[in-house]
């Protein structure tokens, strides 16, 4: 079956589906070599098109136990090329079965160095992924008129609707995810949703903590009448800005209780503290990205998905930088300048991606001992 891919700047790319129908989305490409099934269902990848830079994608197929969700959220997937038959012993089934599964096209067949070059030259854009339509002009069309991130609330898309408690651990190869006893844990913590990821709470649950979960849009005076020890700011899609009832509430937050950010809630914090955010050319989108913590002098191979980045400079007095992109210099760390409040941009719970980053969920842990 033929697939289009369009780009709202008129390039198009010709392939060959693996999985049927049309989607629109912002495009970008991801530098990871495996963990396709933990990107597939990465909320934070709302609303996008994902091009996978490794050649041979679907090898290893599909299981229930490396899903970050409850479901897929990118819009489409594009590879070189796609295996139909999995090899792994942890495999329950084909890729494609999946992804048509959740009516999301795949297409493989074309050249995605070009692609990848293409986007890194002229930036992530929206494009459109079709088998369906198959004539180009109208695709481009389509791309052109559709709606980019900047300024669309994705977060009430991707958000739980109701709180819920979380007490599982990290997965290993014995006894795969293995539930804690909540009463076992020293520390509370408040997790706002905004597009959490499975491994940032399992993490948490190593850590020590016991863990609330409650939708993006729950009250500060909500979560403070739960008197937590801590509370965590989950990664996220899309523009921080289009989020400003997150901002406000956890504008209210910071203070009263220790807080740790990653991804889209380091960026909400940067905005609740009275800094600002802009967006990437093409964003960081991989599990190779390395990072200079600043604060032990160490660097850190990094897992990373985001268009948007936090401007320090808006922060003067009242944010320090932690953490920097060795590639590209941007932020990837703040702390408060006084208070028992840090964030990170990048991804620490991985899946997929390095484990170099774990010490930072007991770094917060040892702020909520601190601070009781």
């Amino acid at each position: 079956m033929k697939a289009v891919l369009a780009l709202a700047d008129g390039t198009v790319f010709e392939g060959t589906a693996f999985a049927p129908g049309e989607a629109v989305g912002e495009i970008v490409f991801n530098t990871a070599m495996t963990g396709y099934q933990e990107i597939l269902t990465d909320p934070s990848y709302f609303g996008q098109l994902v091009v996978m830079t490794y050649p041979e994608i679907g090898n290893v197929g599909v299981n229930p136990e490396d899903v970050e969700s409850t479901r897929p959220f990118v819009q489409g997937f594009i590879v070189k090329e796609y295996w139909q038959r999995p090899s792994n012993w942890r495999a329950r089934g084909s890729l494609a079965d999946y992804l048509r599964a959740h009516g999301i096209p795949g297409m493989e067949g074309i050249d995605t160095r070009a692609l990848v070059r293409h986007i890194r030259e002229r930036g992530a854009q929206q494009a459109v992924l079709s088998t369906i339509d198959l004539d180009p002009k109208s695709l481009v069309r389509k791309a052109q008129e559709a709606p980019g991130l900047v300024g669309r609330d994705l977060v009430r898309e991707v958000t739980c609707r109701e709180a819920y408690d979380w007490n599982e651990g990290p997965w290993n190869p014995e006894s795969g995810y293995r539930r804690h006893d909540p009463r076992a844990s020293r520390f509370f913590v408040v997790a706002y949703d905004f597009g959490i990821k499975r491994n940032i709470l399992c993490n948490l649950v190593a850590a020590g903590c016991r863990v609330r979960v409650v939708p993006a849009w729950t009250p500060a005076a909500t979560t403070l009448a739960m008197n937590p020890d801590g509370i965590f700011l989950s990664n996220g899609p899309g523009d921080p800005d289009a989020v400003p009832y997150a901002r406000e509430i956890v504008r209210q937050l910071i203070g009263a209780k220790p807080i740790f950010g990653i991804c889209l809630g380091h960026q909400i914090l940067g905005l609740a503290l009275g800094g600002g955010t802009y967006k990437l050319k093409f964003g960081h989108h991989g599990a190779n990205h390395p990072v200079k913590d600043l604060t032990t002098g160490k660097v850190e191979v990094t897992a990373q998905n985001h268009g948007f980045a936090v401007d320090v400079d808006s922060l003067p007095g009242i944010a320090r930088l932690t953490h920097v992109n060795l590639n590209d210099h941007t932020v990837e760390g703040i702390e408060h300048a006084q208070l028992p409040i840090f964030s990170v941009q990048y991804h620490p719970e991985a899946s997929p991606g390095p484990h170099d980053a774990a010490y930072l969920f007991r770094r917060f842990a040892a702020l909520m001992e601190a601070h009781r």
